[in-house]
């Protein structure tokens, strides 16, 4: 499976149960940690475990598991699920704002996912 086969999968699990500002950053080119980092927030720790659980189930169901996972506990503000090439943070609104991995990792080329996510939303 590709790498763009992956952040599709992803992605789409993200929308699905409404995740929030759901961006991927291209990081390749500017350390070891991996290729891609997707990142989306929820609204509370119990959506954020959401998030993260759908995008293990929709990768698991195709024989995708992630090598490390952290954050999985209760109230939780961030969840990581590390798939070695792709790394996937979904965080609480709050946790997100305070960390600002965007504007951290703002050298990495973002990934164009509008193809991805439904218009307004995923009941659009």
């Amino acid at each position: 499976m590709t790498q763009q086969e992956k952040l599709e999968i992803i992605i789409k699990a993200l929308d699905s149960k409404r995740g929030e500002e759901i961006q991927a950053i291209q990081i390749g080119d500017l350390t070891i940690l991996g290729d891609y980092f997707v990142i989306a927030n929820g609204t509370s720790s119990t959506h954020t475990r959401t998030l993260a659980d759908e995008v293990e189930y929709q990768m698991s169901q195709k024989g995708i598991e992630p090598t490390h996972r952290e954050g999985r506990g209760n109230g939780s503000s961030w969840i990581v699920l590390d798939y070695s090439d792709i790394i996937v943070h979904v965080f609480h609104k709050d946790a997100r704002e305070f960390y600002q991995l965007e504007r951290l990792w703002a050298d990495g080329e973002p990934v164009d996912i509008s193809a991805w996510i439904k218009p307004n939303g995923p009941e659009a």
